[in-house]
C-alpha cells in the first residue's frame, strides 16, 4: 500500500515531506503543482532518541539549537549556525570539546534529541482532571457514565488532582474537600459568567477570598503546587478523593428539572464548560490541567445553544450551514472561539466525549477543543465500546497510554529562502513574527512559534512551506546545495518534567528547470494525499463557496499533465512514473469520502472526523482516505485485495480497515456453513480457524488506536454490508452486472468507477 518500503516511513525524526527535494524558487515551486509541506509526529517515542540532562546551545542571532549540521571549528572552539551563519562560541564547560570527544547534540545520527530541563519551582508536576458531567440523560446512560468514571478515577495516578463538575438546567461544582457532607455551589445556566465572577462565588477570588477549615488530610500548605487559595477545596489528589467522589456519584441522578412533552431538557453545556475553564484559571500558571466535558445531548440554553428547546426544530444540518439558515451556528461558533482564548491563555486542554443518537455541537465546539489539543470521541452511547474503550485508554498506564503530555510550544527555524505560511492541526498561532513568516496565511499562521496546551504520542502537525520571492538569493552555486529545517518542541510530560525536543533535517535543493528526475524521485505521495486532504478541508471550512471536488480535480489534471509522460492529445499513450502512480487512487477515494462528501454525515460528524483527520500521522491518515482491505479464503493466506466490489466472493471473509470503523465481512458461502455451526465440528477445524482469524487481526488494530474504532461483523447481503460497500470501487454497478463473475457483489450508485476516473483523467492531463 505504502511506497516506502521501511516498516517505519516517519522514521526516528517523525518528520515527512510532500517533496524530498525541493526546487529552488517560487515560481519552480508553484510548477510541482503539490506544495511544499512537511507533517512532524511532535512527540512520538522512539528508542533510538537520546535523552541529554542538561540544556542546549542556541544561536545568538537566530536562537536555533546546535545540532549536527553545525560546522564546528575545535581548535577555535567556535560553532556556524547552519541557518543565520552566525559564529557562536562554545561557552566554558564545553572546554574539552575536540574532534574525538564531542556531546550527544553533535553525533550525525542524533538529528533528533530531548534535553531534559530543569524544574522550575513555580510549575506543579501534578497534572489536574476537572471531570464535567452532563445530567440531562436517561437513567440507563447516567449508569453507563458513572461506572467510566469510577473506573478512570481507579486508574489515575495518586498524585493526579480530581474536580468534578456536573451541569443539566443549571451547573454544580462539587466541593470535593469538605468532608463532613456533600457541597455544592450552583451557577444558573441561562447567560453567561465571566471567570473573575466565577472565582468571586466560589471564594476563590484575591479579593473575596473566604478563611476556610482545612479538612483532615488534606496539608494546610499547599498540593501539588497549588496554592492554599482554596482552591484544594475543588481539587484533591486521587488517592485522597476516591471515597467522597464514588459517595457523590451513588447520589448523583438525572437533570430534575421537568421537561415539558414535545420539548428538549435545557442543558447549558456553554455556561459549564465557562464554569469549569474559570475554576481552573484559579491554578498556579504553567499548571497542566485538562477539562474532560461528557456531553449526551445539544446544549440548548445560554451561551453557546446550537437549538432551541422545542423538538420541532431540527438539529442544525449542513444544508442548513450552507444556505445560512442555521441561526444558532455563529453566535455559538464565536462564543467557542472565546473559550479557546481564555484556555489557551491558561494553557488549559478541553477533551469532549460526546455520545448520542443526535448531535451534540461538536462543530461548534471543534474551535475550542482543537486550539487546545484536545481529546475528542463520538459515539451512540456511553455503553458503546467506542466511548468505553477509549475513555479507559486516556487514564491507562504502560504501553497503551496516549502519553498526555501539558504546555506544550513549537518553535520552527528554517534556512532563509523559506517562509512559513502556518500549521494545520490541533495548536493556536502565538503571533510571533520573524523573517521566515510567509505573507499568505493558511490555517494557524503569521508566526514561527505555536502552542499546544495538550498533546499526545500521536499528535502529527502538518507545516505548510513557500520560498521567498526574491529570486537573487537562490540564484545556485551563491548558497549552500542543503536547506535546513528546525522544529524544538517543549512540554511538560506525565511524570510533571519539562522535556525539549529538537528535531534538526535537511533536504536537498534541486535545480528543475535543469532535470526534474530527482524533483520526481523525492515525491512521497502517501503524505501529498494527506496533506490535500487537510487543506482541502480547511478550505471547505474557511470559504464559503469552495467545491472542494473541483479543486481537487484541478490539482490532480495539473500534476499528470505536468510529471505524466504521453504525446499531445493521446489519452492511450499516458504513463505515470511509479512515484506517482498511486496519487490519483488517492484523490479518486478522497474525493468520495466523508472528509470531502458531507451528504450523508451530520455536521458533527464531519468536524470529527476532520480533527482526527488533521491530528493523526500520515500512515493512519492515509488508511482514512483510502481503506485497507485483507482477503482471506481457504487456499491462501490472509493477503491485500483490491479496495473494489470484485474483491467480494462468497467464499471469502473481508476485513476493511477504515480507521473510524473495522468491518468484518462474510461472503454468502461461509455465512451459511456458520450458520449451520460447522465450525464447532471437529473434522472442520480448518473452517473455524478460518473464521477467527480476522477477528484476532481486527483487535490487534483496535487495540493500538485512540479513538478505539467501531466494529462492524457483517454478512454479504445484509444490512451492514453497507459499511463495506460504500468504500468500495464501484466497477460493478447495476448499469453492468452481467459482466460480473457468479457470488460477487454489485454496488447501487451512480459514482464513476476508478477505472471510467481514470480514463477522464488521462484524456484531460494530455490536452494541448
Amino acid at each position: 500500500m505504502s511506497e516506502m518500503a521501511s516498516p517505519d516511513p516517519e522514521g526516528v525524526d517523525g518528520v515527512r515531506m510532500t517533496w524530498n527535494v525541493w526546487p529552488r524558487t517560487k515560481v519552480e515551486s508553484s510548477k510541482c503543482v503539490i506544495p511544499l509541506a512537511a507533517t512532524v509526529a511532535l512527540i512520538r517515542p522512539h528508542p533510538d532518541i537520546p535523552r541529554l540532562q542538561y540544556a542546549p546551545l542556541r544561536c545568538k542571532t537566530c536562537s536555533s539549537a546546535l545540532n549536527p549540521f553545525a560546522r564546528v571549528d575545535f581548535t577555535a572552539k567556535i560553532w556556524i549556525c547552519p541557518f543565520c551563519y552566525q559564529r557562536n562560541h562554545f561557552p566554558p564547560h564545553y572546554n574539552a570539546i575536540s574532534e574525538t570527544n564531542f556531546p550527544g547534540e553533535l553525533y550525525p545520527q542524533y538529528t533528533t534529541v530531548e534535553y531534559i530541563l530543569p524544574l522550575s519551582n513555580s510549575l506543579n508536576p501534578s497534572p489536574v482532571f476537572l471531570f464535567l458531567l452532563d445530567t440531562c440523560l436517561i437513567e440507563e446512560e447516567i449508569q453507563f457514565l458513572k461506572s467510566a468514571l469510577r473506573r478512570a478515577i481507579g486508574l489515575l495516578p495518586d498524585n493526579a488532582l480530581v474536580g468534578f463538575v456536573s451541569f443539566g438546567t443549571q451547573v454544580q461544582v462539587h466541593e470535593l474537600g469538605f468532608y463532613d457532607m456533600s457541597k455544592v455551589y450552583v451557577f444558573r445556566g441561562s447567560k453567561e459568567i465571566p471567570a473573575d465572577q466565577v472565582l468571586d462565588q466560589l471564594g476563590l477570588s484575591t479579593a473575596g477570598r473566604r478563611p476556610h477549615k482545612t479538612p483532615a488530610g488534606v496539608p494546610g500548605a499547599s498540593v501539588g503546587g497549588l496554592p492554599s487559595s482554596g482552591i484544594t477545596r475543588f481539587l484533591l489528589p486521587a488517592s485522597e478523593c476516591e471515597y467522597t467522589l464514588n459517595a457523590l456519584l451513588d447520589e448523583l441522578q438525572t437533570d430534575q428539572w421537568p421537561v415539558p412533552p414535545g420539548r428538549r431538557p435545557a442543558r447549558c453545556t456553554g455556561v459549564a464548560l465557562s464554569v469549569a475553564a474559570g475554576l481552573l484559571s484559579a491554578c498556579n500558571p504553567g499548571t497542566g490541567a485538562r477539562i474532560i466535558a461528557l456531553v449526551g445531548g445539544p446544549c440548548t440554553e445560554g451561551p453557546g445553544a446550537i437549538v432551541s428547546k422545542d423538538l420541532s426544530d431540527p438539529v442544525r444540518s449542513h444544508k442548513d450551514l450552507d444556505k445560512d439558515a442555521a441561526s444558532y451556528f455563529k453566535k455559538a461558533v464565536k462564543f467557542y472561539e472565546g473559550l479557546a482564548k481564555q484556555l489557551v491563555t491558561q494553557g488549559h486542554v478541553l477533551d469532549i466525549f460526546a455520545s448520542a443518537l443526535d448531535q451534540v455541537g461538536v462543530a461548534e465546539i471543534k474551535v475550542a477543543v482543537e486550539r487546545t489539543g484536545g481529546l475528542v470521541v463520538l459515539s451512540e452511547s456511553f455503553g458503546h465500546s467506542v466511548f468505553k474503550d477509549s475513555f479507559k485508554r486516556v487514564f491507562e498506564d504502560g504501553e497503551q497510554s496516549l502519553g498526555l503530555c501539558f504546555n506544550g510550544t513549537l518553535e520552527i527555524n528554517c534556512s532563509k529562502e523559506i517562509k512559513i505560511q502556518g500549521v494545520i492541526g490541533p495548536c493556536t498561532s502565538l503571533e510571533k513574527k520573524g523573517p521566515s513568516v510567509a505573507d499568505s496565511v493558511i490555517g494557524e499562521g503569521n508566526t514561527t512559534a505555536w502552542k499546544m496546551c495538550g498533546l499526545d504520542k500521536s499528535t502529527c502537525l502538518t507545516v505548510m512551506f513557500d520560498l521567498s520571492s526574491s529570486d537573487r538569493a537562490n540564484t545556485p552555486g551563491a548558497v549552500n546545495p542543503q536547506l535546513y529545517l528546525q522544529f524544538l518542541t517543549s512540554y511538560q510530560d506525565p511524570t510533571g518534567q519539562s522535556v525539549l525536543r529538537v528535531t534538526t533535517v535537511t533536504r536537498r535543493w534541486v535545480d528543475s528547470t535543469v532535470s526534474s528526475e530527482e524533483l520526481v524521485q523525492g515525491f512521497d505521495q502517501e503524505t501529498a494525499a494527506v496533506v490535500m486532504a487537510r487543506f482541502a478541508s480547511l478550505k471547505m471550512e474557511s470559504e464559503e463557496t469552495f467545491d472542494a471536488t473541483r479543486w481537487l480535480d484541478r490539482f490532480l489534471i495539473r500534476l499528470c499533465s505536468k510529471f505524466g509522460d504521453y504525446r499531445k492529445d493521446d489519452p492511450s499513450s499516458f504513463t505515470l512514473n511509479p512515484s506517482f502512480s498511486l496519487f490519483p487512487q488517492f484523490m479518486f477515494n478522497l474525493r468520495r469520502s466523508q472528509f470531502v462528501q458531507v451528504f450523508n454525515n451530520s455536521p458533527d460528524e464531519t468536524a470529527y472526523f476532520r480533527m482526527l483527520l488533521n491530528r493523526e500521522n500520515i500512515s493512519n491518515a492515509a488508511v482514512m482516505i483510502q481503506p485497507s482491505l485483507i482477503a482471506y479464503s481457504f487456499n491462501s493466506l490472509p493477503a491485500p485485495a483490491l479496495l473494489d466490489v470484485a474483491s467480494i466472493a462468497a467464499d471469502r471473509i473481508l476485513l476493511l480497515d477504515s480507521y473510524f470503523s473495522v468491518v468484518i465481512f462474510h461472503g454468502m458461502t461461509i455465512a451459511q456453513w456458520r450458520n449451520l455451526g460447522y465450525q464447532d465440528q471437529p473434522e472442520h477445524q480448518a473452517f473455524a480457524q478460518l473464521l477467527r482469524a480476522p477477528h484476532d487481526d481486527s483487535q490487534m488494530i483496535i487495540r493500538e488506536r485512540f479513538p478505539v474504532p467501531r466494529l462492524v461483523v457483517c454478512d454479504q447481503h445484509g444490512s451492514q454490508a453497507r459499511f463495506l460497500l460504500a468504500k468500495l470501487n464501484p466497477s460493478a454497478t447495476y448499469n453492468n452486472a452481467q459482466e460480473m463473475s457468479a457470488g460477487s457483489d454489485v454496488i447501487f450508485t451512480d459514482d464513476v468507477s476508478l477505472q471510467v476516473f481514470f480514463e477522464h483523467l488521462q484524456r484531460l492531463a494530455v490536452q494541448s
